[in-house]
């Protein structure tokens, strides 16, 4: 539990030295083609309901991404605001951020995962690996935790964003998931455990059922899959 504690100690740091960068929206946010409720709690249901463990439900597939960014929109303003009171509001917001567009959306939300868990969410364990090992590989750098999992060609072109020949490489069309980047030997699996996080056996298993299209038997803690 003292290495737990010591690696928020080590995001509260991290987010403190990039604090004024994430507050800022972005101009996607201020889309307002799209009604959604002022709750941050309702936002969070809607967020997870358009979503399936493979990724977005048929009925939102085609602008899910607008309606994220609207989201986001809301639950910022409502955090600035001060509206954001309960771990359990904390909860919600990080989950809305960690869908967001890029890594400031989810460094903020990686900090709010952080205040959840300061404020008694035990669950919010989970959500904090994940968007800090999202942060990480947004970044360009390794995850840690090993929650993320990203078709290859998307990865790709994430790694050469730059690159506007990219997306016509052969490399942005392979098929398949990954972990990369990702370094394994940081965070010990008692840490991934304290964490909620699946041990490294448990996530190769995942892997291969995700590459070979099986349900997965891996994962996230209940409540905490998207």
């Amino acid at each position: 539990m003292k290495s737990a504690f010591k690696l928020l100690l080590v995001s509260v740091w991290l987010v403190g030295f990039r604090s004024s960068a994430v507050a800022q929206p972005s101009t996607a946010e201020q889309n307002p083609s799209v009604t959604v409720p002022t709750n941050i709690h309702q936002l969070f249901v809607d967020d997870q309901a358009e979503r399936n463990v493979r990724g977005f439900t048929p009925k939102y597939a085609s602008d899910v991404r607008s309606r994220d960014a609207v989201r986001r929109a809301e639950a910022r303003k409502l955090l600035a605001a001060g509206e954001l009171k309960s771990a359990q509001d904390f909860h919600d917001a990080a989950f809305i951020f960690q869908h967001g567009s890029d890594p400031d959306d989810y460094l903020l939300a990686h900090i709010l995962a952080i205040d959840a868990i300061v404020k008694g969410d035990a669950s919010s364990r989970w959500i904090a690996a994940a968007t800090l090992d999202r942060y990480l590989q947004a970044i360009g750098q390794k995850q840690v935790f090993g929650t993320q999992y990203l078709n290859k060609g998307f990865l790709y072109l994430l790694q050469h964003k730059d690159d506007p020949n990219a997306a016509k490489s052969a490399e942005a069309q392979q098929k398949g998931m990954t972990q990369e980047p990702y370094d394994r030997t940081l965070v010990s699996d008692a840490l991934r455990s304290e964490f909620n996080v699946p041990d490294q056996a448990a996530q190769a298993t995942k892997l291969i059922e995700m590459n070979a299209d099986k349900p997965s038997t891996g994962g996230p803690p209940p409540a905490s899959s998207h």
